[in-house]
């Protein structure tokens, strides 16, 4: 989308307009699914996440600064959704009528063609769960300091942007949630060779 339709979309938002609303959650829904799914590890948390981003964005469209950076916006959104998510017991269900994510089980998340060589695949998928678990041990900040860098392969000022935090912040929650992971996965050939890039 180029920044005059972002910043028109917005300035519909802003102005209460439902047929914005409905084109804002299609081109951002797979956005806000995979980072929710990735800060929750499952598709049914996820699926609730993504529905609490959208009503927040809503209700908060106007808060967004124009000259910022929508993607920027959406993470720090989706970050706080998940955190909210978690605390709030029992949980709300809410929904804005008209507006599913629902449409499928699972909105399309891009992933590799294993099929030339099924044994890497193999490898990967369960390196991949490993990862996963390993991130169910960290602290909320650190795992979506993790996910944004290696998931979303943000730079370290984007990512303090979107936790609303400092860059050495940043560089903490990832040197901590790192250590904790590479030590959780310290049985596949030795420690774990996990990097980070603090660029």
């Amino acid at each position: 989308m180029s920044a005059f339709d972002e910043n028109d979309l917005i300035e519909r938002l802003a102005a209460g307009d439902r047929p914005a609303f409905r084109e804002f959650v299609e081109r951002y829904k797979r956005v806000v699914y995979r980072l929710a799914y990735d800060l929750a590890g499952n598709h049914a948390d996820a699926e609730d996440i993504s529905q609490d981003v959208f009503i927040k964005v809503f209700r908060s469209i106007g808060t967004f600064r124009k000259g910022s950076r929508l993607n920027s916006w959406l993470y720090r959104v989706t970050i706080n959704a998940c955190h909210d998510f978690y605390r709030r017991k029992p949980r709300e269900v809410r929904a804005i009528s008209g507006v599913s994510l629902s449409d499928e089980k699972a909105p399309d998340l891009p992933t590799h063609d294993w099929s030339d060589r099924p044994e890497k695949g193999s490898e990967a998928a369960f390196l991949q769960g490993r990862i996963n678990r390993a991130l169910a041990i960290v602290t909320e900040q650190e795992r979506a300091a993790f996910v944004l860098r290696h998931y979303e392969e943000l730079d370290l000022k984007s990512i303090a942007a979107a936790m609303e935090v400092s860059v050495g912040s940043v560089k903490s929650y990832l040197s901590r949630g790192l250590r904790k992971i590479r030590s959780e996965l310290a049985d596949i050939h030795g420690p774990a060779q996990v990097k980070v890039s603090y660029e």
